[in-house]
């Protein structure tokens, strides 16, 4: 966002785990810090690695990563293979970066679902006082369908002509390797590849074994245009 040296004494983090309503959130915490004039921050806390991760899951990310470009966020932080509490993680962070107000999704996700309940929510008070939290209800967002792939396959990319064609077998010939998650109910190689490329994660569409172009798409489902905040 602003340079922390020109910003007032606030500091927001909005935490995002998976579901339609990451980029909401995101984008409430933008409009709050340009209110006061302060920097932003994303938390995003992982249990397993990155490359552990289902196609569904890491679109996300992506996807959040952009945006954090694009609106400008003063960082966008990743815990990875992260077995503490929630709490414990978000508390963390918060003290590192001198947090004032923190946004949190209420969601169906099962990683944050503990995370909107009472009993948690004092526990961050203790852990971070004089802490604004504000809960942002997501009851109206439009459930993204989950269980559209099957488990990530090790899988290549093969240069043929002017497309490339998924192998699953590494020869000599292989121009990227990355994780290839196929559509359930096809019986034919279609679904998303996911790789990495000048040092950031792309996913593109391969259908029937092939790839015509390295486009980077998005797999993630609409939501509703309604949202509601409560400020503890």
């Amino acid at each position: 966002m602003k340079n922390l040296k020109n910003c007032t004494n606030e500091r927001i983090l909005v935490c995002v785990y998976y579901g339609p309503n990451g980029e909401r959130l995101i984008r409430r915490g933008c409009n709050i810090a340009q209110m006061f004039d302060c920097p932003l921050y994303i938390l995003t806390i992982v249990p397993q690695s990155l490359e552990e991760l289902d196609a569904e899951k890491m679109d996300y990310i992506s996807r959040w990563q952009e945006l954090a470009k694009e609106l400008n966020v003063e960082e966008y932080i990743i815990k990875e293979k992260e077995n503490r509490p929630v709490t414990k993680v978000i508390a963390e962070v918060a003290r590192q970066k001198h947090i004032t107000q923190i946004i949190l999704g209420q969601t169906a996700q099962s990683r944050w679902e503990e995370i909107t309940k009472g009993s948690v929510i004092n526990i961050l008070l203790k852990e971070i006082p004089f802490i604004d939290l504000h809960i942002i209800s997501v009851s109206r967002y439009l459930e993204n369908q989950e269980g559209h792939y099957e488990k990530g396959v090790r899988a290549y990319l093969v240069k043929e002509g002017e497309a490339y064609r998924l192998s699953f077998n590494h020869t000599q010939d292989v121009i990227y390797e990355g994780i290839f998650f196929k559509e359930i109910g096809t019986d034919f190689n279609n679904g998303i590849f996911r790789f990495m490329s000048e040092k950031e994660t792309r996913q593109i569409q391969i259908c029937d074994d092939y790839a015509t172009e390295l486009k980077n798409v998005h797999i993630t489902g609409p939501w509703s245009k309604f949202d509601e905040e409560k400020e503890i």
